[in-house]
């Protein structure tokens, strides 16, 4: 049989003879070798051929070596001054008084001249003598130089199992400078393909590869073909990392092609637009492509212009956080003096910043321009080869500024960047004004690639049920119909506290009472995972519903963030004893709300609470801030009350679009003013209404009514669990499941059954989200109640199955981070259970609580498996295996002797010998024995578990003692992970153990602490 490390062997050869016919040099197993992230001997190699003096070669590998081996800096600072010696050379002074030269350690413009080598297995030594020593598959090298790592796992394998181990070993513990010269990190496997980052990128913001026209992601055999030759490698190195302010970024698949494009473009001086969807990464795609511009063209000035404050302010913010000296201009003057002059080399600017006319006012383009130049000081030239980045180009920049701006740079090359289609009306202006299209990155593509998620629409009338109070009854019901009992209880109990929000503006105490619901029941809003915008048309109606939301259980955790500011010169004379005006009121509940803070300070701090701890602040009320910018906080739900349309309305329902943890699946956008007017056409195609500046194309698949795509996916869901569950054999009882999903009753299939397990849990978890969802709305989506019942008994028998097989496989503790908000989904929709009972699993898992209470911890199992005694003695005897698997190489002998007892124990079950009582109890006494070691009593003098193991494995106590004195006298300090050090204990004990056991009695000395 083919073993689990076989697999994932094969699949390393596979890529390491992809790599060969790629160019890469093979340089063996570096299993049993002293490893570093400088290889001296290939790296003198490399300069000896490119002509570097041998003294300038000492001299430049010391720097090197130096750089590399930093402890006194963080790993992001290691890696940063690293890579400031890769990419721009070390320079070195071949003598007294002599001028620095530049030694390269990597010849960047031709990289035929580069060796690229590959090794694998590279063992390398923990910082903490403690630590595991850690063993990437897979180690890249250019010119001796570590510069990429790969981890490879079976196709069975999740490759995020991957992505962990390579995110770990860079910890304090194990081997972060090693790191110090990594540029990319690699996962993958041949089901998901590859996975790539930069060194300190967490899971979430991994990449995945594709290729100018692939619809889908690439193959492992195919990105690897792509990312990891030669040429594309070290163009990723030299052209496409940057460190933003702490954070170490590579680019995504659209930027690299949206920067080459425009290379092409500014090679022919040929403007155009980069249009990248929001959220796809557009401000890093401008920084990367004025680091090349000013570093191809020596007279190279940049120049990003935009249309509003805050956009100018965020601009110059990443270019700064990259290391890049961007001036932000004060005023027009000083903008067309620094036109004017030879720096600085990079700028940003408002548009209206080149002249005090306005866009409106009624002349010409010519006239218009006439007036700016006239403004302009006699001697002015612009100085440079300038290229004028153009933020937002759909915006102002497209029309009468924008042309007459070209007028007086004449020699500039115009780029404009869009993160929204083009509207009709101003496309053709827009491609005048600009030029083609460069580079494209639609939403839908991006949605593909999980760049961004998915949105769900639905327009909500209302008016619909709540009129009087036997409506108002009716709409709870109907949203609560799918409740369990205690979920349904809990929400009644609130209700009356909602019931009491009155006021004379009734629409919004409806919005008010729609939107408190759908925190009692919708996914991500019920278990404060998510939260949710509310956009709404004034000031004043937003501090209105924020003294409504005050009287409802939400109360503490709104707030309203406007570029409204409290101003008590604003409210003199307002009061004339008639009772309070608009403008008085909304100025008291402002200021009520801000408790005495500065709007600044007050709004910093929700933001920031609304991102990192949403369940403490869950909805914002705006007007019209952070509905636009990279910067605006994610959320799950968009409630719009306003009027909105085209650019303003696509860039505010991207605000619910980024990813937002595992259990976010979509951004859900709910709308108060039927923008569509789907309510009163009854369709869902949304490329009209709000979207009819937009050609058709442009807007396809931007956002899908919810109910309908929703419960497409949810039937999908269901079928594919049906499938998933077909294998099982008859009766297709509990018993059965496990076998097939846990293997119990039969060992050999552990490793097999794995993978089906992990793929049913997820596909559950998914349909409980689905089903949450639609669970209030199923009779409207046609729903019979015999329908909804099966539906419903669907749900709650794949939850019930998850959660049996979680605990018979021994997953409990492992899961309880795999669907952080399943609980309070499953609690609310399917069946409530004891709390207690639960968390119990969650926390310890089944062998624990054993130990702990003896047979009376089979009354903490779920029901379902409780009721089978056959089932119960399955998942006992499951866990136990794994206990025995998971503990066997401290002490082989024992735990191959220990799997004996507790197959004549199941035997015994099985043929009836002892009673069920018996078997629970006497199960319950070989568990604790196992647990504490005891299981065989041992001579005087054999105490500890490496003495004992060591007792098992050689079958003599006295053997043993002398053994275990020898390893306490001869193993130093980090002795696994150091090949001298490790040869040195052979030679001490090989004299003292037979032959035959001496590879075994090693390996359970690597695997004991104590030594």
């Amino acid at each position: 049989m083919i073993g689990v490390g076989d697999r994932e062997r094969a699949t390393q050869k596979r890529v390491l003879a992809r790599l060969k016919a790629l160019g890469w040099r093979y340089l063996g197993d570096w299993t049993d070798r002293e490893n570093r992230n400088l290889e001296q001997d290939l790296l003198k190699v490399f300069w000896a051929r490119t002509g570097v003096a041998p003294t300038l070669q000492i001299r430049a590998y010391d720097r090197l070596r130096e750089a590399a081996s930093r402890s006194d800096l963080s790993p992001y600072h290691a890696n940063k001054a690293f890579y400031g010696l890769l990419r721009y050379g070390v320079k070195v002074q071949p003598g007294p008084a002599e001028n620095n030269v530049t030694v390269w350690p990597i010849d960047w413009d031709n990289p035929d001249s580069n060796e690229f080598t590959v090794a694998e297995e590279v063992t390398l030594k923990p910082d903490d003598a403690a630590a595991f020593v850690k063993r990437p598959d897979l180690v890249l090298y250019v010119n001796g130089i570590a510069v990429g790592m790969i981890e490879l796992k079976r196709a069975s394998v999740d490759v995020g199992q991957g992505i962990r181990q390579i995110f770990d070993s860079q910890g304090p513990r194990f081997v972060p400078r090693f790191f110090s010269t990594i540029q990319l990190v690699m996962a993958g496997n041949e089901s998901q393909g590859l996975r790539y980052a930069t060194t300190g990128t967490p899971q979430r913001n991994w990449l995945t590869w594709k290729e100018v026209g692939a619809e889908n992601a690439q193959s492992l055999d195919d990105a690897l073909g792509q990312l990891l030759t030669p040429v594309r490698l070290l163009e990723l190195m030299h052209d496409f990392i940057v460190f933003d302010a702490g954070v170490k970024k590579t680019c995504r698949h659209n930027q690299f092609f949206g920067v080459k494009a425009a290379r092409e473009h500014v090679r022919r001086r040929e403007g155009g637009i980069i249009w990248h969807t929001q959220g796809s990464g557009k401000s890093l795609t401008m920084t990367w492509l004025a680091k090349w511009l000013r570093e191809t063209y020596p007279d190279a000035r940049v120049l990003v212009v935009t249309d509003r404050e805050e956009l100018d302010a965020q601009i110059a913010g990443v270019f700064a956080g990259v290391d890049e000296d961007i001036r932000r201009t004060r005023d027009g003057a000083q903008l067309i003096a620094w036109l004017n002059d030879t720096v600085p080399p990079l700028m940003c600017s408002l548009v209206h910043k080149f002249g005090r006319v306005s866009e409106n006012d009624g002349r010409d383009v010519d006239a218009f321009a006439a007036d700016l130049k006239r403004e302009l000081p006699t001697d002015f030239l612009p100085k440079g080869n300038l290229f004028v980045f153009v933020d937002e180009c759909h915006r102002t920049q497209s029309g009468k500024l924008n042309r007459a701006m070209r007028t007086i740079l004449p020699d500039a090359m115009f780029i404009g960047f869009t993160g929204t289609p083009l509207l009709k009306a101003e496309k053709a202006t827009s491609l005048e004004t600009f030029g083609p299209i460069i580079h494209a990155y639609k939403f839908d593509e991006a949605v593909r690639d999980r760049v961004v998620l998915d949105l769900r629409y639905e327009a909500r009338d209302i008016d619909q049920y709540l009129g009087d109070q036997a409506k108002i009854d009716e709409w709870f019901d109907t949203h609560t119909a799918a409740l369990t009992e205690t979920a349904r209880a809990a929400v009644k109990k609130r209700w009356g506290t909602l019931k009491n929000v009155t006021s004379s503006h009734e629409r919004l105490d409806r919005i008010v009472t729609d939107i408190c619901m759908d925190f009692e029941i919708r996914q991500r809003l019920l278990d404060g995972r998510g939260n949710a915008i509310l956009v709404t048309n004034s000031v004043h109606q937003a501090c209105k519903l924020y003294q409504m939301f005050e009287a409802t259980p939400l109360a503490g955790k709104v707030a309203i963030v406007s570029s409204y500011r409290p101003n008590v010169q604003d409210v003199k004379g307002e009061d004339a004893g008639e009772g309070q005006t608009e403008a008085l009121e909304k100025y008291d509940i402002y200021r009520r709300m801000l408790n005495g803070q500065s709007a600044e300070d007050f709004e910093r701090e929700v933001k920031e609470r609304f991102i990192k701890e949403p369940g403490l602040m869950r909805l914002l009320i705006v007007v019209d801030k952070l509905l636009t910018g990279f910067d605006a906080p994610p959320a799950t739900y968009l409630y719009i009350d306003k009027k909105m349309q085209d650019h303003g309305l696509f860039q505010a329902i991207c605000r619910v679009n980024r990813l937002d943890g595992d259990d976010k699946d979509y951004g859900y956008i709910v709308d108060y003013r039927d923008l569509f007017n789907s309510l009163e056409r009854a369709i869902t195609d949304y490329t009209h209404g709000a979207f009819d500046g937009y050609d058709r194309d442009d807007v396809a698949g931007l956002i899908t009514d919810r109910k309908d795509r929703a419960q497409r996916e949810l039937e999908e869901t269901r079928e594919t669990l049906h499938a998933m569950v077909e294998p099982v054999e008859l009766p297709k009882d509990l018993p059965a499941h496990f076998a097939w999903f846990a293997a119990t009753g039969d060992p050999k299939k552990v490793g097999e059954a794995a993978p089906r397990r992990l793929a049913f849990y997820r596909q559950v978890a998914r349909m409980i989200r689905q089903y949450a969802d639609l669970a209030p709305e199923l009779s409207n989506l046609g729903y019979d109640e015999s329908a909804k019942r099966l539906l419903t008994d669907d749900v709650r028998r794949f939850a019930d199955l998850s959660e049996a097989l979680k605990v018979a496989s021994g997953d409990s503790v492992d899961m309880t981070k795999f669907e952080p908000a399943m609980r309070k989904l499953i609690d609310t929709y399917v069946r409530a259970r004891d709390v207690e009972v639960i968390s119990d699993f969650g926390k310890r898992g089944l062998i624990d609580l054993i130990v702990e209470r003896g047979a009376d911890a089979v009354e903490l199992l779920p029901e379902e498996i409780r009721k089978k005694p056959e089932a119960v003695a399955e998942v006992i005897e499951n866990n136990v295996r794994r206990l025995i698997i998971d503990s066997s190489p401290a002490n082989p002998r024992y735990y191959e002797r220990m799997s004996d007892l507790l197959e004549a124990l199941v035997r015994q079950r099985r043929e009836q010998a002892i009673s069920y009582a018996e078997y629970l109890a006497k199960v319950a006494e070989f568990i604790r024995q196992v647990e504490g070691g005891e299981l065989s009593s041992y001579p005087v003098g054999i105490e500890t578990g490496g003495q004992r193991a060591l007792h098992d494995t050689l079958g003599d106590a006295e053997a043993a003692m002398v053994v275990h004195a020898a390893v306490k006298r001869h193993a130093r300090d980090g002795w696994r992970d150091s090949l001298p050090k490790s040869n040195e204990l052979k030679r001490a004990l090989r004299p003292l153990v037979p032959s035959e056991l001496f590879d075994e009695v090693h390996a359970v000395l690597r695997a004991q602490d104590e030594y």
